[in-house]
């Protein structure tokens, strides 16, 4: 390119600036702590970032890079509705990229989206609520502990797990986890409205799907990666801008404060992944 070339191409830049999509990667377990080595995901460490990302001037979209295996549904649902609260506001399409998995909470972030695109290898949906946990009563027997505990309120001891399960106290978690199920549901229905196929009985029971299927059941509308997309959509000197959250540099060198909190947190995030094969 020629000096004639080059400054004709500076002055088509200023005159006929290319349009600008503001990416922003939603990786990681969804939770409200974050700790150095979590890397989690909240309103916390994204809510300054999403209004970065609505932001600049001749913003043609936003693109989600969503890689979650799930977490938190308070979380979730806060991202999500600070999501469509700045895309209404600036009348600015949302576009969500699934890469490994969007699953559960992570299926709730990409359903913020106006469209969500996914690898065809992708792994989405798990539309459900799980608890999980740990029974020590006949550990603690062996080993010939005495538990004491002492409440007020006979439902302060719920689930404990140095206690035999109780069937009420079964049926009140059941209880618990069809109201954050329902609402789950509710945010899916509304926000894929007119475009998920076949019985709910099947799309809402907790199950996944890759990238493809998820494709026939309407749980994404199309199949790709996000330069490619972007550039067919909006021509190829489209300007995708990176947004993320920056750390202060005591924090990226200092290291961090609570080693065993954030290395429990690390094991917990380990597990969350490789129940996806991740």
């Amino acid at each position: 390119m020629d000096i004639a070339d080059t400054f004709n191409d500076l002055v088509e830049r200023v005159t006929n600036p290319p349009p600008v999509v503001s990416v922003v990667r939603l990786s990681g377990l969804i939770a409200a702590g974050g700790g150095m080595l979590r890397g989690g995901i909240n309103l916390a460490n994204q809510a300054g970032v999403l209004k970065a990302a609505f932001a600049p001037k001749r913003l043609a979209a936003v693109a989600l890079v969503v890689n979650s295996p799930g977490g938190s549904p308070v979380q979730s649902a806060l991202i999500g509705k600070r999501i469509r609260q700045h895309a209404e506001e600036k009348k600015v399409p949302v576009i969500a990229f699934v890469e490994d998995v969007a699953a559960s909470g992570g299926y709730w972030l990409a359903a913020a989206a106006d469209e969500i695109i996914a690898d065809p290898s992708s792994i989405v949906g798990s539309i459900g609520v799980v608890s999980a946990g740990f029974g020590f009563t006949e550990a603690i027997q062996r080993l010939g502990i005495e538990r004491r505990v002492h409440t007020q309120g006979e439902r302060k001891r719920l689930l404990d797990p140095f206690l035999p399960e109780r069937d009420e106290d079964l049926a009140r978690l059941d209880s618990l986890q069809a109201d954050i199920h329902d609402g789950f549901k509710t945010w899916v229905r509304e926000r894929r409205h007119g475009k998920l196929v076949g019985p709910e009985e099947t799309l809402f029971n907790g199950d996944i799907w890759t990238g493809r299927q998820a494709l026939d059941n309407g749980l994404v509308d199309g199949l790709g990666d996000l330069r490619s997309t972007m550039r067919a959509r909006f021509g190829e000197k489209v300007r995708l801008r990176l947004v993320g959250a920056r750390h202060p540099v005591w924090k990226r060198w200092l290291g961090p404060s609570s080693l065993v909190p954030d290395l429990v947190a690390a094991v917990e995030e380990r597990m969350a992944w490789g129940r996806w094969g991740l």
